[in-house]
């Protein structure tokens, strides 16, 4: 990364060579925080006002109060992509408990501590878009809400991190995680979709997933585009056994799914339906959002 971008830290803006964070920080010591990975393009900033909700949302579900407004969140993120002239790129905000002392009690951290970075991304080269990923299913299953919601977008990501590892050592792009029961949630850092039929399902949130905001905006696309959408629970014979597969994502937006476990899924290719709703994704994400 870029030592002489520019980061926002705290109420100020430093180059990324001269950013720091305590190592008393209870965001590094236990993960006590939560983020956002936000996207910029053609100069405008998609879903700024759903991610920035989110964050609020997160940091609500573990009593963490940002010190900032709704408002003061967004122009921070916009100020950061301005000051390094980004007009395509990813934002990650961040909020942790701050600093404190070596126990756990968050009472400890009385100032919270916001940062956000703006840089570029390229999570997959283009022409998997047309050839699809590799995803294998990971042994390691994917957090219970009962005990650490998905729906918190927190700092702690280990467990996705130990299913990325799974992938990672056969070569795979990325695991599927199940619930504790067998059925299918979702990526290590993508929500998925399979289609049946001409039907496309994904799972619903109590599985045990991220609310991503790129699924529900790839949900609307489908349905305004006369899709039929179910939010249904399945498992790995219907991930093996349909037409096509994909997953979302803010980094990802909508890849193609061509081998699950050693299984060709579909026609080995991108399927028609994946690449109309990636056509309708990459249409309003580089048409609409918050002019940086």
């Amino acid at each position: 990364m870029d030592q002489n971008m520019i980061v926002y830290m705290n109420g100020d803006y430093k180059k990324l060579a001269d950013s720091k964070v305590s190592v008393t920080d209870h965001g590094l010591l236990y993960g006590d925080g939560v983020f956002e990975g936000i996207r910029a393009y053609n100069g405008r900033v998609f879903k700024l006002d759903e991610h920035v909700k989110r964050f609020f949302e997160s940091a609500k579900a573990i009593l963490l109060t940002i010190p900032l407004t709704h408002d003061e969140v967004k122009n921070i993120v916009l100020e950061t992509c301005k000051r390094n002239n980004l007009t395509d790129g990813y934002i990650r905000l961040v909020v942790t408990r701050g600093e404190g002392d070596l126990g756990l009690s968050p009472t400890k951290c009385p100032n919270p501590f916001v940062f956000c970075i703006a840089a570029t991304i390229s999570l997959y080269p283009e022409e998997m878009y047309k050839t699809g990923i590799t995803v294998i299913t990971a042994q390691q299953r994917r957090n219970n809400a009962t005990i650490v919601d998905p729906q918190i977008k927190s700092l702690n990501y280990l467990n996705n991190i130990l299913a990325k590892i799974e992938a990672n050592f056969v070569g795979a792009q990325e695991a599927i995680m199940l619930c504790q029961n067998g059925v299918v949630a979702e990526c290590t850092a993508d929500n998925i979709f399979i289609i049946k039929d001409g039907v496309i399902y994904t799972p619903p949130v109590y599985c045990g997933i991220l609310d991503g905001i790129t699924r529900k905006t790839i949900m609307d696309l489908a349905t305004e585009a006369g899709y039929t959408v179910h939010e249904r629970e399945f498992t790995l014979y219907n991930v093996y056994n349909a037409d096509e597969c994909f997953l979302t994502g803010t980094g990802a937006e909508c890849i193609p799914v061509t081998v699950v476990d050693h299984r060709t899924i579909g026609s080995g290719k991108a399927g028609p339906v994946t690449e109309k709703i990636l056509e309708l994704y990459r249409k309003i994400v580089t048409t609409t959002g918050d002019p940086i």
